[in-house]
């Protein structure tokens, strides 16, 4: 039950933004245990001067970033282990690589969990675990 927020340079909004949603939700299918239907993803499209970035720090590469960065913030209810990550990882940037032409220097990722009762999916309920269905 991952919610992800996805930051975009605006000017590649439009052309990317259907490859994205996708990419991401075959890497969290296929590496993250997320079920086909549980797709939540938030697109933040930001202006040249909107971010403020080191194109350097841990990039990894002696080109460094772009103004193309992407940024994913992903929060997920169930912690995954370190080689569920790195799939995550690997999957995701390889994807986008292929099917937006992005370079993998440009694709950040960041995970974050919380308990079942810090989600509501609606009515103002607790979740439940007890609630996904089977």
């Amino acid at each position: 039950m991952p919610i992800t927020r996805i930051a975009i340079p605006e000017r590649r909004f439009n052309a990317w933004q259907s490859k994205i949603s996708e990419a991401l939700q075959q890497s969290l299918e296929s590496c993250f245990s997320v079920p086909a239907n549980d797709c939540f993803q938030l697109f933040d499209r930001y202006g040249e001067t909107d971010r403020v970035f080191d194109k350097h720090y841990l990039s990894g590469g002696e080109s460094g970033r772009s103004e193309d960065l992407l940024v994913f913030q992903i929060t997920a209810g169930r912690p995954r282990n370190i080689e569920q990550k790195q799939a995550l990882y690997a999957a995701l940037v390889e994807r986008l690589h292929k099917s937006i032409g992005i370079n993998p220097q440009d694709v950040m990722i960041v995970v974050t969990y919380t308990e079942p009762e810090d989600w509501s999916f609606g009515g103002g309920k607790v979740f439940h675990v007890a609630d996904i269905p089977k």
